[in-house]
């Protein structure tokens, strides 16, 4: 084996894939199919999503579904790659297979940064809800109090990760079917108390396009993401029953998922409600939709659904930077110390990645205006990083998989390498138009920062571990 190829996951006799990093396979399908479904359902949908309504207006409705493509090829590309080879390392091991060590250095580490960093954040925005209804309590101590409990879920046995993951996944399911049932009816006139609104929201107030093109570009970057948080189910994969079938299945449904949801959910709001409500920001979209419907009490309706998304993705994102940590450790990329496993859970990684967290947390606190801004900043457009890492890998991997071991692709990308080529040219589109944009400009600098930082040090191990071969 050559020191710029990982090894891929051995066989079992059953036709399974045994999990690597000595992870057990403790998810079950029914765990799997939620982390895939709820995995597209997060803060920034039911928040973040106002901020680009009120950039682009109706046209949101376009920028999602462009964003959504492109997320779509992405899905397929690293399903394609995890279903014929799962690990827990998922796009990080595949880059190193197909790049070399310091592609999957730098990938897995830039993602492990991204993941601890939203812990964080994640934990900062749920104690801000809780101290809502509880005045005068400190927000630290929800921080910690989350940061404890999800913590010591992720440090017992995987199926725990799962449970857990499983329940939240199906609240917000439930959620946003309901939301948009509701809306469906609204739209339609037969909600008891409403008018169907017909297309007036949609053309009036300066018509489809209010701010052109720059308010649609502006509303593609927010969409773009929003996306995130989809790639945990490539890495939850390697640690369920039937790795291969679990993956397979969770990105063959990946379209109907973020049509529904995402594009669905635009599409419902931008038609109820005017696009200059103020109360679409100040509120979130999903709740001033609710208050505009005359809902009662829908702003405390959301907040629970949105503290749920935020303990999920909290809880979701401890256990996807601990194995990714673990992974990486395991193939010689960072501190042994880490790799360790206990009962078939990476203990050593699951704690330094939940206490980085939450010394992002205390950073908010001690230097809001400048440390906590750069790690905000750093982490702007990883996203973007790790998609690049997986259209590339893909584009080797894939040609690599045909000649050796063709019986492996159980999931192809669509009309390869073409539309491989046009993600490609989609995230360098992306890129581009990030630098245009003078609030983007500074993510994309300290991102690309942190990208080179980390390149660099990849490539100095993998000639230094050459050399001593």
């Amino acid at each position: 084996m050559s020191r710029t190829t990982a090894p891929a996951p051995a066989d079992r006799k059953d036709g399974a894939t045994a999990p690597a990093e000595g992870l057990t396979h403790g998810l079950k399908q029914r765990h799997l199919s939620m982390i895939a479904l709820g995995g597209v359902i997060g803060a920034g949908l039911f928040v973040g999503s106002g901020a680009g309504i009120a950039a682009a207006g109706p046209s949101i409705v376009i920028a999602y579904a462009i964003s959504g493509v492109l997320v779509m090829l992405v899905m397929r590309m690293l399903g394609e790659m995890s279903a014929a080879n799962p690990a827990s390392g998922s796009f990080s091991v595949h880059a190193e297979r197909a790049l070399g060590p310091w592609a999957g250095f730098t990938a897995g580490w830039a993602f492990w940064f991204l993941l601890c960093v939203a812990v964080g954040l994640e934990g900062i925005g749920a104690a801000k809800i809780m101290t809502g209804w509880f005045p005068g309590s400190p927000e630290w101590a929800w921080v910690a109090l989350f940061m404890l409990v999800f913590c010591a879920t992720n440090l017992a046995a995987v199926k725990n990760f799962g449970e857990f993951e499983f329940w939240f996944a199906a609240l917000k399911v439930g959620a946003i079917v309901l939301f948009l049932g509701i809306g469906v009816l609204a739209i339609l006139g037969v909600l008891p108390g409403s008018d169907s609104p017909g297309t007036a929201n949609l053309t009036g107030a300066g018509g489809f396009f209010p701010h052109g093109s720059e308010g649609l570009i502006v509303g593609l970057l927010a969409s773009v993401f929003a996306y995130g948080g989809l790639e945990t189910v490539t890495i939850a994969a390697a640690e369920s029953e039937h790795p291969v079938q679990g993956v397979a299945k969770a990105v063959r449904t990946a379209m109907w998922r973020i049509a529904l949801f995402y594009i669905g959910s635009m599409a419902v709001i931008v038609t109820l409600v005017p696009w200059g409500d103020k109360a679409v920001v100040e509120k979130g979209p999903y709740v001033a939709t609710l208050d505009h419907l005359g809902i009662p009490a829908a702003g405390q309706i959301m907040n629970v659904v949105v503290l749920v998304a935020l303990l999920s993705a909290m809880n979701a994102n401890i256990y996807g930077a601990s194995r990714m940590a673990g992974s990486l450790v395991s193939r010689g990329q960072g501190p042994k110390a880490l790799g360790r496993t206990f009962g078939g859970v990476p203990r050593p990684a699951v704690l330094v990645s939940s206490a980085f967290g939450f010394v992002c947390v205390l950073l908010s606190y001690w230097r809001p205006e400048d440390i906590f801004v750069w790690l905000l900043n750093t982490i702007g457009a990883i996203i973007l990083v790790v998609w690049f890492f997986i259209a590339a890998s893909q584009l080797v991997l894939r040609r690599r998989t045909e000649r050796e071991a063709p019986e492996k692709l159980v999931v192809r990308m669509w009309a390869f390498p073409v539309l491989t080529w046009v993600a490609l040219a989609g995230m360098a589109a992306i890129f581009v138009l990030m630098a245009r944009e003078e609030g983007t400009r500074v993510q994309l600098y300290w991102t690309g920062g942190l990208t080179l930082l980390l390149a660099v040090a990849g490539f100095v191990r993998q000639k230094t571990a050459d050399r001593t071969s």
